[in-house]
């Protein structure tokens, strides 16, 4: 009897376990939709940002409408343009780093990599010898080929060239998470057999996100001396990766010290009004201040230039400032998803990786349509978002293969 007993007592426990931790869990999921929600914005986002390319011929993208901006123009696009810029990748690094410990955690080094090489590198791949060679062949037709080459013959030098190591595209992002995934699963590996030290709780403050800011924008000074703005190494723009190198590992510790749900309201609301009120105007300043009016913007891009260092300065501070904010802000007020945001968020990545073959055909179907440049971004942006998601949802999220890795 008494063994009896004891077992509904051990029965009960492991039940009230089990209770507390799916309890636990569904709170925890109840918390991470505002992070879905981010995440679908930044990725809503780099769509139309592809189309201010597009239409601005400011930047880099597969295709580009000639044609000279006016001034009004150039400075909407300009500012909207390099502000986004500022930030809206590293948050998406700063989220990624956020679920790479608890990952880690749940799988252990083996199932870890394995996981992360499905769900990054698969999608790279596929980028990299599908959808970049039928953008440029079937959809772009080899514009610059003086005699078009039949299919096979251009995909055999595509690959044996090596040509698409760095045919990346968009996805250079994903292969991006994929080494630092790597780097950070080999260290808790090596890390695996030292005890760990006790971790002192850190308090999000503003000394500290200002400390954060210098770091970030001393770290681009310095990448920017050897690889300015502009340049790439198989598709990556090192100058832009001092925020990923930092936030990336900031995500990771955001996640051991719980500071997402921690930052204080107050705090991440003054940061968001700097971000959205202090950062155009210092951009102004800066680009006004710098010449580039003038003398264009070389000495903003990179080297010894009081120029590259300023603005170094204002894309860190406004990297830090939105992301806290905006953390904050959805937080907040966007701790929640309708059917249609929960389909949207379950679709944003599929979305990402596919987005390019879909603005593209948009942008040359209506390239006979003449239209003001800032309208015209204004009428396709919106276009190419829900045909991205309604293509992703519809069709290749319903293809079994797709669905495990997109």
């Amino acid at each position: 009897m008494a063994e009896i007993t004891r077992t509904i007592a051990r029965s009960g426990e492991t039940a009230l376990r089990s209770d507390v931790k799916a309890a636990a869990t569904a709170v925890r999921k109840e918390r991470m939709f505002y992070i879905d929600n981010l995440r679908l914005v930044m990725i809503v986002f780099v769509i139309l940002l592809h189309t201010a390319v597009t239409y601005s011929g400011l930047g880099s993208w597969y295709y580009k409408e000639a044609g000279k901006l006016d001034p009004v123009s150039f400075t909407v696009f300009g500012l909207s343009m390099t502000f986004t810029q500022g930030y809206f990748m590293g948050i998406l690094f700063l989220i990624a780093g956020y679920f790479v410990p608890g990952a880690y955690d749940r799988k252990g080094f083996g199932k870890f990599v394995k996981d992360r090489l499905v769900r990054l590198g698969i999608p790279v791949l596929l980028y990299m010898l599908v959808i970049h060679p039928f953008i440029i062949y079937f959809i772009m037709g080899l514009p610059w080929a003086s005699v078009k080459p039949a299919f096979l013959d251009f995909y055999t030098g595509y690959v044996t060239s090596l040509d698409f190591v760095g045919s990346s595209g968009p996805l250079w992002f994903a292969l991006a998470l994929l080494i630092f995934s790597i780097v950070y699963a080999l260290y808790r590996l090596a890390a695996a057999s030292r005890k760990p030290a006790p971790a002192a709780k850190v308090k999000v403050t503003s000394a500290r996100l200002v400390g954060l800011t210098l770091a970030i924008a001393l770290l681009a000074f310095l990448l920017r001396l050897v690889q300015p703005l502009g340049t790439s190494i198989l598709n990556m723009q090192i100058g832009f990766f001092s925020q990923y190198l930092i936030l990336f590992p900031v995500g990771i510790l955001a996640y051991r010290q719980g500071w997402f749900s921690k930052i204080e309201t107050a705090l991440g609301m003054t940061w968001l009004r700097l971000g959205l009120i202090a950062s155009p105007i210092l951009w102004m300043v800066v680009m006004v201040g710098g010449g580039a009016l003038d003398r264009g913007f070389d000495p903003f891009i990179g080297g010894m230039h009081w120029q590259a260092l300023a603005f170094a300065l204002w894309e860190s501070f406004t990297a830090v400032a939105m992301s806290v904010g905006l953390i904050t802000l959805f937080r907040e007020k966007y701790n929640r998803q309708n059917g249609l945001v929960k389909i949207l968020s379950d679709n944003s990545f599929a979305a990402y990786v596919f987005h390019a073959p879909v603005l593209i055909s948009i942008s040359l179907l209506l390239q006979p349509l003449a239209m003001y440049p800032l309208a015209k971004f204004l009428f396709v942006g919106p276009l190419a978002v829900i045909a991205t998601f309604a293509l992703t949802f519809l069709v290749l999220r319903r293809v079994p293969l797709l669905k495990k890795v997109i």
